[in-house]
């Protein structure tokens, strides 16, 4: 067993995200996003249904070797920002990076590094620096990067940078 296996196999929670017929289509866009990611299964409606026969009921797909399950449930429940993907970013590359794919083809930016995608899920682009600044003992560089990051969309590291140097 390969050690990717192994940590499939392992993973003890598996988030699911609800789609209404988006769940193949999402889970391909979301793996060509990420590294280390792939489709890991599809279950296919059969003459039972629930759904056409053919078209996909649960998708299994893995984000950077963290598993998720996308299920076409239909229309009865969509996202919101109760629930969010955070993607914590070493370099302000990663940042636009993630944040130029998952605005791509509809998706929408809001305030303070959360952004929607084309499918209404919410996600946390956050630069580990940022986390780092907050939690910084100096209560002043803190605040100061809290004011500077609440007037920001996507982060900008060297904003937070100059913030924090006061």
């Amino acid at each position: 067993m390969s050690k990717e296996e192994a940590m499939t196999i392992t993973q003890r929670i598996t988030p699911c995200l609800w789609f209404d017929g988006q769940a193949e289509e999402a889970a391909a866009f979301y793996v060509s996003v990420f590294r280390n990611s792939r489709i890991t299964g599809v279950t296919r409606n059969g003459d039972a249904g629930p759904g056409p026969k053919g078209s996909a009921l649960v998708v299994g797909f893995e984000l950077d070797r963290q598993a998720f399950t996308a299920l076409n449930g239909g229309p009865a429940f969509k996202f919101n920002e109760a629930v969010s993907l955070i993607i914590n970013c070493e370099t302000q590359d990663e940042v636009d990076t993630y944040w130029e794919k998952l605005t791509s083809s509809g998706g929408s930016p809001s305030q303070c590094g959360w952004l929607k995608d084309r499918f209404g899920l919410s996600w946390q682009v956050v630069p580990t620096a940022l986390i780092d600044m907050l939690q910084d003992k100096n209560a002043q560089k803190a605040q100061r990067v809290m004011q500077a990051m609440l007037q920001m969309t996507k982060i900008d590291i060297a904003r937070l940078n100059a913030a924090y140097a006061g």
